[in-house]
């Protein structure tokens, strides 16, 4: 399918689910938040929201530091 993520077209095979974007970018372990199609989605939402050719995806995960 392919998705707008940051900006970026991309292709993620068989992404049904927000859930499925994190997989495939292996961001499982990260903090992050995700904006869909201008809306903050809350983390135990990704698994219900569906995606759709052509959505619009912000991905943005934190680093700690000093």
């Amino acid at each position: 399918m392919d998705l707008t993520i940051n900006g970026q077209l991309r292709t993620v095979p068989g992404a049904k689910t927000l859930a499925d974007v994190v997989r495939h970018f292996g961001l499982t372990e990260k903090i992050i938040v995700i904006e869909h199609n201008l809306t903050i989605i809350p983390r135990e939402r990704y698994e219900d929201t569906k995606v759709a050719p052509g959505d619009k995806i912000e991905i943005v995960h934190f680093v700690g530091g000093g």
